[in-house]
Order: structure tokens, then C-alpha cells, then sequence
């Protein structure tokens, strides 16, 4: 497996230990629709986050959160459209972002709330 896969696997499985480390409960990993692909689906007090984590090896070309483009985001919301409908749910949406940067052996972590919107 490619190295940045090795580090986007680790980032994403850091994701998840700290929504559950903070009350959510995961429901999807990786869920896929058409050609999207949400990376970790949770709810927390009746609010849906849907996160999309972005891990770098450090900060020499941006933040992680700089990387998630307007394409992504639109396939995020496509996603999770279908995601509500298909199992009939009534929740409020929120979008998220994880940004984590590995380095050698430091790990930093943010978790940006309402990170963007679609209009």
C-alpha cells in the first residue's frame, strides 16, 4: 500500500477514536455513494456530522482543511442527501472536518465544526 494511504488510514482511524473519545456515535466509515465518498458519518445530540478528515506528514504546503475542494464538498452533499432519505432520517446536518498532521512522532488534531456550507 502506498505510503499516503499508510497515513490517510491512520488519520481516519484517529478520526474515529476521538468522536467516540467525545460522545459520538459512528455510524458510517467510508460510506460510498455513486462517486462520493464520506469518510466518517456520526451523531451527537440529534446533529448528523458528516467528516471528511484530511491528514498530512506536516504543514510545509497548508493546512490539511485546505485541501477539501468545492468538487469534494459538492459530493459530500450529494452523499449524504441520499444517506438522510434512504433511511427516512430526521436530523439536523452538520459538516466537518478532522485535520490532522503526523509528524515524525507528533500528532496534532482539530476538529472544525460547521467547517462549510453548500448553498
Amino acid at each position: 500500500m502506498a505510503e499516503h494511504n499508510v497515513l490517510g488510514e491512520r488519520g481516519e482511524t484517529l478520526a474515529y477514536e476521538y468522536l467516540l473519545k467525545n460522545g459520538y456515535t459512528v455510524l458510517e466509515r467510508n460510506y460510498r455513494y455513486l462517486k462520493a465518498e464520506v469518510d466518517l458519518i456520526a451523531i451527537k445530540g440529534g446533529i448528523l456530522a458528516v467528516v471528511e478528515v484530511k491528514t498530512r506528514s506536516n504543514r510545509n504546503f497548508g493546512l490539511p482543511q485546505d485541501f477539501v475542494s468545492k468538487k469534494k464538498i459538492k459530493l459530500m452533499v450529494m452523499a449524504i442527501d441520499h444517506y438522510i432519505q434512504e433511511r427516512e432520517l430526521d436530523v439536523d446536518v452538520r459538516f466537518d472536518i478532522i485535520a490532522i498532521v503526523i509528524d515524525k512522532n507528533t500528532v496534532s488534531l482539530a476538529h472544525l465544526e460547521d467547517a462549510f456550507y453548500y448553498f
